[in-house]
């Protein structure tokens, strides 16, 4: 893809952001490392140890939610950053959807990863998903 993965889109108060992947995976995928970016430098984060995170949701938009809560309260409780993703989704039997995911990073320590503003919440507010064939788009707004 020759578009950069995720964008900052304009807002007056808090983060507004546009991530985009091949998949709906691919895009969860660039959510999450768009809000590791919002809180500090995702660039300085090694992917040193793995660990599963796993989320279910009745819908697709609720699983958004979910996910990126899940990566932020990693942050907050377990003081945990993250740079790599790997995203796989399933569609339940019983209805709704789950992400069973690989995440890779390290614990945060503010001179290595700096720290650039504090995301209290993922919201509800504009979330869409939007797929045009060639493209799946995840819009969301963070709560700073």
């Amino acid at each position: 893809m020759s578009s950069p993965p995720y964008r900052f889109l304009p807002h007056t108060t808090d983060a507004y952001i546009e991530a985009v992947g091949s998949t709906f995976e691919e895009a969860l995928e660039n959510a999450a490392a768009s809000l590791i970016d919002t809180m500090c430098d995702l660039r300085a984060v090694s992917p040193k140890t793995a660990e599963e995170i796993r989320v279910n949701a009745a819908d697709e938009l609720t699983l958004v939610s979910e996910w990126l809560e899940a990566i932020l309260l990693k942050f907050e409780i377990e003081q945990k950053v993250y740079s790599d993703f790997q995203v796989k989704l399933l569609k339940l039997p019983e209805g709704g959807f789950r992400i069973n995911a690989v995440v890779r990073g390290e614990r945060y320590d503010r001179r290595k990863h700096g720290a650039k503003v504090e995301v209290k919440a993922v919201t509800y507010h504009r979330m869409e998903i939007v797929r045009d064939g060639a493209a799946t788009v995840v819009r969301f707004i963070l709560d700073l």
